[in-house]
């Protein structure tokens, strides 16, 4: 049987392109936390170009980044010429 480090495909890098994050948030909305075998599933819907184990590191650095994001350690930055409504003005 083989370890969950175990690539699917020969061409897995840990860099992930912009596609491949599409692709991944596509497979987490197809495999659920209910899945059984959810990041075996997700590695394959990749396919092939990530391990099972690149899967779930990459999907705790989600979970790190989205509360992170959301405990307001990251800044907001405004791109538009006018500032943010008061409303979303932080204080």
């Amino acid at each position: 049987m083989a370890s969950n480090s175990t690539k699917l495909g020969s061409s897995s890098s840990s860099e992930w392109t912009r596609g491949e994050d599409k692709m991944f948030e596509r497979a987490l909305a197809v495999y659920d936390t209910d899945t059984p075998d959810r990041w075996h599933n997700v590695a394959r819907y990749m396919g092939g170009t990530k391990s099972v184990d690149e899967v779930r590191r990459h999907y705790q650095l989600l979970v790190r980044d989205v509360a992170q994001i959301e405990s307001g350690g990251v800044p907001f930055h405004w791109y538009a010429a006018a500032p943010p409504p008061p409303t979303l003005q932080r204080g």
